[in-house]
C-alpha cells in the first residue's frame, strides 16, 4: 500500500468521525507527509526519516505542539495498521521518535475543597458573578457552556446547553433547588428575555 492510497483511507475516516476541527488540526501534517512520501510504500518509511519530517515540520513551534504532530502521525500509522491488517510495526513506536516526542510528566492537580468553594460564592458581591459559580460549582458547567446559555435554555431545573464541548448537539444539566430558584428571580429581576 502506497503511502498516498493509506492517506485517502485515512481521510475517509476523519471525515466521518470527527470534528471539522480536528480534520483541519491533521490538514497540515497529512498534506506535507503525503507531498513528501505519497508514491512510497507505506512500510518502507523509517523511523529516522519520520524523526526527520517531524523535525523540519515542527522546529519552530511549541512542544506541546510537536507532541500533537507525532501523536497524529502515530495515529495515521495505528489506522492503517489496525484497519488493513498489515503485517508491519508502527515505526512511530521506536525509541528514537517516542523519547523526542515524550509527553512531560503530569502533575496532580489539586482540587479545591468544597469549603473552599463555598467560601469564594459567599464572597461574591455582584449577583450574577455568584450565580456564575453557582451553576460552575453545583452544575458541572464549564464557563464556555455557561456563557453561551441564553434564557430560552432554562427550563424549571433543567438548563439546555447548546455546542458543548462533547461535540453533542446540545446536553442538558440539571440545576439543584436553590440554584433554579436564584436564576429565576435573577431572570425576572433583570427582565431578562
Amino acid at each position: 500500500m502506497t503511502t498516498k492510497e493509506a492517506m485517502t483511507l485515512f481521510n475517509y475516516y476523519l471525515q466521518s468521525n470527527h470534528k471539522q476541527r480536528t480534520i483541519e488540526s491533521y490538514g497540515l501534517l497529512l498534506g506535507r507527509f503525503e507531498a513528501i512520501y505519497g508514491q512510497r510504500p507505506l512500510d518502507s518509511i523509517a523511523p529516522d526519516e519520520i524523526f526527520h519530517f517531524l523535525e523540519d515540520l515542527t522546529k519552530d513551534m511549541a512542544k506541546s505542539t510537536r507532541r500533537l504532530r507525532y501523536a497524529q502521525l502515530k495515529a495515521l500509522y495505528n489506522f492503517i495498521i489496525d484497519r488493513c491488517s498489515l503485517n508491519m510495526r508502527n515505526p512511530c513506536n521506536a525509541s528514537l521518535l517516542s523519547k523526542s516526542f515524550k509527553a512531560p510528566k503530569q502533575f496532580q492537580r489539586k482540587i479545591l475543597e468544597r469549603e473552599t468553594v463555598d467560601e469564594m460564592i459567599y464572597n461574591t458581591k455582584r449577583q450574577r458573578d455568584r450565580l456564575i459559580l453557582e451553576l460552575q460549582a453545583r452544575c458541572g458547567l464549564r464557563i464556555g457552556e455557561l456563557l453561551k446559555i441564553k434564557v430560552s435554555d432554562v427550563s424549571d431545573r433543567i438548563v439546555i446547553l447548546r455546542d458543548p464541548k462533547s461535540g453533542k448537539e446540545s446536553e442538558m444539566a440539571y440545576m439543584p433547588e436553590n440554584v433554579s430558584r436564584k436564576l429565576a428571580e435573577y431572570i425576572k429581576e433583570n427582565a431578562l428575555q
